[in-house]
């Protein structure tokens, strides 16, 4: 299964200097059957855009708590055991958790497919919608357009050859 999972360029780094993305569980996004409900949508690749999508807003959040990151959004796409994902589904499911899902157990940074990051001109914007965060989930309008604003930005997609570059490591 195909999952989109969070990071900032520092825990890129992390992830690349350990070989791992993550020890489970940990967050991620995926193509499940409440996104699809909700999506209304059979093509697998608007689904897959969905996911990597609300792993791009998550991201967001990571940058929000930390400001001594750079104000780009990533999200490494990996390919992981159907097994070792579990997500909340059915009825029921909140919005707000539509995609996601927590992966169990190690997943080595070499499963990952790609890596999709903002461009650097995108960084103000996603500066300013990190620092809108907080305001938006308490219902201010104007920070919420803020932090959808940065939507308008795509991901730069990037082979996972690319890493160190991203990284400040050369390559």
């Amino acid at each position: 299964m195909r999952v989109y999972v969070p990071l900032t360029l520092p825990g890129l780094a992390e992830a690349y200097k350990t070989g791992e993305l993550g020890v489970g569980p940990f967050l991620a996004y995926a193509v499940t059957p409440a996104l699809r409900e909700w999506y209304l949508s059979d093509d697998i690749e608007e689904l897959e855009y969905a996911a990597l999508n609300r792993a791009a807003s998550a991201s967001l959040r990571l940058l929000a708590a930390d400001a001594g990151a750079p104000r780009r959004r990533v999200v490494v796409a990996v390919d992981v055991a159907d097994g070792a994902v579990s997500a909340d589904s059915g009825p029921g499911v909140e919005p707000a958790v539509l995609g996601e899902v927590r992966v169990s157990g190690v997943v080595a940074l070499a499963k990952a497919a790609a890596v999709h990051v903002d461009a650097g001109d995108a960084e103000g914007d996603v500066a300013a919608a990190a620092g809108a965060l907080a305001a938006a989930d308490g219902g201010d309008g104007g920070a919420r357009g803020v932090v959808d604003g940065v939507e308008d930005h795509e991901l730069l997609w990037f082979a996972t050859q690319e890493i160190p570059g991203l990284v400040g490591l050369g390559g």
